[in-house]
This record gives structure tokens, C-alpha cells and sequence, in this order.
């Protein structure tokens, strides 16, 4: 069991960096994950996650006060508002973009009620 929670640590961490470069693709929550899951598989991993210079501040900043960044708000902000935005663009099904709207409207909500 070990071994699958390495692997989807690093999974979650592979797409947390990629997501640094991708603007649709959130990089802190794959953070999270990646850290919960070397939790239960390697202390050695987990401690390198929370004590890297670009990972660790933002799991450490939620995990001891459920915190996120204002830049990370921002940027989140304008990810949500490009995939809206696209979907609208493709003309996407006006069923899936209320959908879409409702979620992403309320994800936006979690985000900036998080303290700073």
C-alpha cells in the first residue's frame, strides 16, 4: 500500500508543477494532495514537499491556518474567469455553462473567504 501512495504523490505533484505553467490547471491543490498522500507512505518525501522553497510555503500557509496567498487568489481568479470564458467562446451547451458557472462562481467564493 505504501507504494501507491508514493505513486500518487507523485502523481499529485507532477500536476501541481505542471499546473505552475498552465494557468487552467490549479498547482496548490495537487500540492495538498501530494503532501497528504507522502504522509502516509514517506516521512522523507513529505518533509522534502514542506521544506521546498516554491511547494512548501503555500501547503505550510494552509495547513496551519487554512490560508491562501492574495497573488494565488488573483491568479486562481483569472483561471476561473478564462475557462468561463472559453466555454462561452466554443459555444458550449447553455446548460453546462450555467453548470460550469455555478461551480466555478462558488469556488471563487471558498477562494477569497480563505484568510490570507
Amino acid at each position: 500500500m505504501r507504494a501507491v501512495w508514493i505513486l500518487c504523490g507523485v502523481v499529485a505533484l507532477a500536476l501541481g508543477v505542471v499546473g505552475l505553467f498552465l494557468p487552467l490547471l490549479p498547482t496548490v491543490p495537487f500540492l495538498l494532495l501530494a503532501a497528504f498522500c507522502f504522509a502516509r507512505s514517506s516521512k522523507r518525501l513529505h518533509d522534502w514537499l514542506l521544506a521546498h522553497p516554491t511547494f512548501g510555503p503555500p501547503i505550510r500557509d494552509w495547513q496551519r491556518r487554512g490560508a491562501i496567498r492574495r497573488r494565488t487568489k488573483w491568479v486562481s481568479s483569472f483561471s476561473i474567469g478564462v475557462a468561463f470564458g472559453l466555454s462561452i467562446a466554443l459555444d458550449v451547451n447553455p446548460v453546462i455553462v450555467a453548470i460550469q458557472g455555478v461551480t466555478l462562481f462558488a469556488v471563487a467564493i471558498f477562494i477569497w473567504t480563505r484568510p490570507e
